[in-house]
């Protein structure tokens, strides 16, 4: 039996080392490359190169003459209460109260009831007694108010005055003064004409002058 012919003309190269070629490292792009390659297919829009402006068409106020004196005078007050010169007016502070009572019987003309709160602050009225709320808790202090005012009505009081203090020192504010004016409003309020920021030689700002039915 005759061997069987097989041609294979590569076999010759198999002994031949194929060298790779040396890759060669591309080029680091920048950000001008990068903004250049999105920027490629922009195109302008002509239309856009002039937009027109729409003035508005809200009306101008017009300009408050200056009163050069009111300013004057306004500057020259401030200096004297920061010097120490001129006192603080209490009822202009955003600490002062005031509050009247408006059912059946009372003053309703709003003249008359203003009347009423300046006389009550500069006092006018005599006070009569006091409570000093200092050092209760809210609790506590409710109790003694409310035993308070009904024993000054008892005895047939007009004007009385009730110590809260400021709560300066207490991160959450006047806690107590804000109790007292729910409560003089609230369940006390049948016993109660108004009442006022006391006077600054009475507690001033920490204190009330209420005024009894």
């Amino acid at each position: 039996m005759s061997e069987r012919l097989t041609y294979r003309p590569f076999e010759s190269l198999i002994s031949v080392t194929i060298e790779k070629e040396k890759e060669i490292p591309a080029p680091e792009l920048t950000d001008a490359d990068y903004l250049n390659a999105a920027m490629e297919r922009v195109r302008e829009i002509k239309e856009f190169r002039e937009i027109p402006y729409c003035p508005s068409a809200l009306p101008r106020l017009p300009k408050r003459p200056s009163n050069t004196t009111e300013s004057a005078e306004a500057h020259r007050s401030l200096r004297d209460i920061v010097a120490g010169k001129s006192p603080v007016e209490i009822r202009n502070t955003q600490e002062y109260v005031e509050w009247a009572a408006t059912g059946r019987g009372q003053v309703k003309n709003p003249a008359a009831r203003r009347d009423l709160l300046s006389r009550l602050h500069r006092g006018v009225f005599s006070v009569q007694d006091y409570v000093d709320l200092h050092g209760f808790t809210l609790e506590e202090a409710e109790i003694i108010a409310g035993e308070f005012i009904q024993d000054s009505v008892s005895r047939r009081l007009r004007c009385v005055k009730i110590i809260h203090g400021r709560g300066l020192r207490s991160p959450r504010g006047p806690v107590l003064k804000d109790a007292l004016i729910k409560w003089l409003t609230g369940r006390m309020r049948k016993h109660i004409n108004a009442f006022t920021t006391a006077k600054g030689c009475d507690g001033g700002l920490g204190a009330l002058y209420v005024l009894l039915k």
